[in-house]
């Protein structure tokens, strides 16, 4: 009563602090918000559910590859437009936007570095590029890197994340990719040496039904996507309910499609050690 028989009074208007966008990430999987900084920390992993987030093909290599030590090669090819695809956007719109988007010219990047010290091939997928998908050129990438591994005497790791498989708009073009990384890997093996190939999410269709599928160790992130066709479409195929955790990692290595699951602060102490075994045996 006092404070209102009071001639004047003021009421203070309190401004309230903003916080500054991008100091939190909402975890796609619980929902959980966690510092950006703390996501980093865990090697972009939920620290609540152990959700792996996508990373980049610099992110990748630079979890796995000495620093300093990686070569970057055949940087310099792109893609034509082969069958002069039309849509809501032309094919070649589709990559000049997704080239301005990641700052690569494919959906792949390739090199030569050293993990742990011994030599290896590398190549990783771009799930940002047009869905990680395979065309001409993530083919004769991933071939040459394969090639050179071959007459380097190195192990070849190749890192897998598409949800687009063989790329539609260059059609027979991009399927015969299939063949021609499965042969250069064959060739690899036929000389003796090691291929790791790496199943992140999502892995699917053409991708996972050519040179993903056929490594001499198949490592597997936590809860990733491996399939050729998703788990949707499969259900309405067959008109029946699919198992708990169909087509994740789990779930494949309980059932032999994968060797193994690898949480991401692992992978290249695991690598390392299998790296390391393969040369030991090979000089008995």
């Amino acid at each position: 009563m006092a404070l209102f028989g009071r001639k004047k009074y003021t009421l203070v208007n309190v401004k309230k602090k903003e916080i500054p966008a991008g100091l939190w990430v909402k975890c796609e999987e619980c929902g959980a918000l966690t510092y950006k900084k703390e996501l980093l920390n865990h090697f972009n992993v939920c620290p609540k559910c152990d959700f792996h987030y996508t990373l980049t093909p610099n992110e990748r290599i630079e979890l796995l590859i000495d620093s300093g030590t990686f070569q970057e090669i055949n940087n310099h090819l792109t893609s034509l437009d082969p069958l002069e695809f039309k849509g809501p956007k032309t094919y070649k719109e589709k990559l000049q936007a997704d080239q301005k988007i990641t700052g690569s010219r494919e959906a792949v990047v390739t090199g030569l570095g050293k993990l742990a010290g011994k030599d290896v091939a590398i190549a990783v997928t771009d799930s940002r590029f047009i869905m990680g998908s395979m065309g001409s050129v993530v083919g004769e990438k991933i071939t040459r890197a394969v090639e050179e591994a071959t007459k380097r005497k190195i192990p070849v790791i190749i890192i897998s994340g598409s949800g687009g498989g063989a790329r539609m708009y260059e059609g027979v073009f991009s399927l015969m990719q299939m063949a021609k990384t499965c042969a250069a890997l064959s060739r690899h093996n036929e000389a003796g040496f090691l291929h790791i190939s790496v199943l992140t999410n999502p892995t699917m269709a053409g991708i996972m039904a050519s040179f993903a599928g056929i490594g001499d160790i198949i490592m597997a992130e936590p809860k990733a996507l491996i399939g050729f066709t998703g788990p949707r479409v499969i259900e309405q195929t067959i008109r029946q309910k699919l198992p708990e955790g169909f087509q994740r990692s789990e779930f494949l290595l309980a059932h032999g499609l994968i060797d193994m699951i690898v949480a991401r602060k692992e992978m290249k102490e695991q690598m390392s050690k299998i790296i390391e075994y393969t040369h030991i045996n090979k000089q008995r």
